[in-house]
């Protein structure tokens, strides 16, 4: 068994900052974390200091950082490898947080936030300063300069988000950043920047994830999230963390350690685009198409009317309301389907007591807030989608982008997304697996058969409090990449369970959990809106 359970990675050829590098490294892991150094035909300038965690390997002649990379892999015993660059810095602990987040998600590659690395400034004797780049006399009187490590992580920009364009060309990706989806604690990305990413040991090598075919650089972010997401896995970036990343674009004696012709950038893209737009990579479950429709709209390749497009059968939501929540909640769930909405082309239909005006197309269901006069809003709302799958969205659920993703297996066959959490306003959680009407998603023909006979045959004083449909195969479930958040508050309609002592069958509470709302994953700032319930 190995001592340690991550072993970082840095292929390096003539690194100014390597040494600082692995000194910021041992500096803020908290974890069993190894660093492995590459040094690829020069040995490293300054010297790396001993340390009893510190592995170093040398050859004479550059082989490559990829081949680098996957020599240092071979030597490793951990659970977890990542490759970094030999000019980054890191937050305290970043390891274990990283760690943390990749336990249960094997298939997964993880990303930390990326911002800029400051690492020095070019001074002279008169105290002038000029921020890193290539050498030279100051800009401001000519005299001679000297490099002064800074070595300071900017606090911003922060990039989570990545994707490729039409050449399989890096870009970022900031318009994902701003959609519901882009936000929260552990994010997917299409792509990656190839200064640093983590993944398994045992998928480093199952994926090839390191193909020397492509030569020695260029295409390694594009090359490990395909590879990741093609094959069955993801990508996502953990926002509970951060390394800081020195960017070396303006030529010079501040350029790449490789000697690169166009010719190399060229061939490296051109095996990259051969091996994804080409269907050549024998490991692939999905193609690229399946991952931009994923992502879509993707800038440069979609256009307005993308979504529309889409194959497959229409989806849309019915959110049905009493309109008598209070406005704290009820604009902020408004507000999250309205994004949802809008960002993954999803229609809303809404059924209400009273009207509303931006809520989709809206039905307003004449009657008094009671169990009928739901299931008659239901009914109307279905009856008024032109949507083949229905999403049933309720006024007091928070609901994430990722629960949208579903597509029901079967026509026949009502199906619950079981991943959800009941909080009330001092932060308590508790999760058990059950079947909610506010997680139910079908096709539309199928609930409207159900609702209709449930209307016709109800009997109020023999109610037995079953809300949620079943079909003659009775239901499914699935589990959303993220929870939903079911809003407790003073005037639901169902009953609130906080512990086991509350279930009338204890056999009814499968996988109780009890949490609280700061460690929900997906959410940032559900512990600032369940303080705002708090009564004054």
């Amino acid at each position: 068994m190995s001592d340690y359970d991550l072993s970082m990675l840095i292929p390096a050829r003539n690194e100014m900052f390597l040494a600082r590098t692995v000194e910021d490294i041992l500096k803020h892991r908290r974890g069993k974390t190894e660093i492995l150094v590459g040094l690829d035909g020069a040995w490293a300038e300054p010297g790396i200091p001993d340390h009893p965690d510190v592995r170093i390997i040398y050859v004479s002649e550059s082989i490559g950082q990829r081949a680098m990379t996957n020599k240092l892999c071979k030597l490793s015993r951990a659970k977890y490898v990542a490759k970094c660059d030999a000019h980054t810095a890191y937050d305290e602990g970043f390891d274990v947080k990283l760690m943390d987040a990749m336990k249960g998600h094997d298939d997964w590659t993880i990303v930390p936030i990326m911002r800029n690395l400051h690492a020095f400034d070019w001074v002279c004797k008169n105290g002038h300063r000029r921020y890193q780049g290539p050498s030279g006399p100051c800009n401001d009187c000519g005299e001679p300069t000297e490099r002064d490590v800074v070595w300071y992580p900017k606090p911003s920009p922060q990039s989570t988000s990545y994707r490729f364009d039409k050449t399989l060309h890096f870009q970022y990706f900031n318009e994902f950043k701003k959609r519901p989806e882009g936000q929260g604690d552990i994010t997917p990305s299409m792509s990656l920047q190839g200064s640093f990413f983590m993944l398994t040991r045992d998928k480093y090598w199952q994926l090839n994830i390191c193909d020397e075919g492509h030569g020695s650089w260029g295409q390694q972010g594009v090359e490990v999230a395909l590879k990741t997401w093609l094959s069955g896995g993801k990508v996502m970036c953990v926002q509970k963390t951060w390394y800081a990343h020195m960017f070396r674009t303006q030529g010079g004696d501040f350029g790449f350690p490789y000697p690169l012709s166009g010719k190399d950038v060229d061939k490296a893209r051109k095996y990259s685009r051969v091996l994804w737009l080409g269907k050549k990579w024998p490991l692939a479950k999905h193609d690229v198409n399946w991952l931009l429709d994923k992502f879509g709209p993707v800038p440069e390749w979609h256009d307005d009317n993308f979504q529309k497009e889409q194959k497959g059968p229409k989806k849309g939501i019915i959110f049905y309301t009493d309109n008598q929540l209070t406005l704290k909640i009820a604009h902020i769930v408004q507000r999250q389907l309205l994004k949802i909405s809008k960002q993954q082309n999803i229609s809303i239909v809404s059924a209400s007591l009273k009207p509303m005006g931006k809520m989709g197309k809206n039905i307003v269901v004449k009657g008094q807030r009671g169990y009928l006069t739901m299931f008659k809003q239901i009914l109307a709302a279905l009856e008024a989608s032109d949507a083949e799958i229905i999403f049933f969205c309720e006024h007091d659920n928070l609901y994430h982008p990722s629960h949208f993703e579903f597509t029901p297996p079967k026509k026949n066959k009502f199906y619950y997304d079981w991943n959800w959490w009941k909080v009330r306003a001092d932060g308590l959680a508790v999760h058990w697996d059950a079947d909610q009407v506010s997680g139910l998603c079908c096709y539309r023909d199928e609930a409207i058969k159900f609702y209709k006979k449930r209307i016709a045959e109800f009997d109020e004083d023999n109610f037995d409090r079953k809300f949620e449909p079943l079909s003659g195969e009775g239901s499914g479930h699935w589990r959303a990449p993220f929870p939903s958040i079911d809003i407790r508050h003073q005037r639901n309609l169902t009953y609130n369970k906080w512990g086991l002592e509350h279930f009338r069958k204890k056999e009814t509470a499968t996988n109780f959990e009890e949490s609280t709302v700061d460690k929900i994953p997906g959410w940032d700032d559900l512990k600032a809106f369940t303080d705002s319930l708090k009564t004054k």
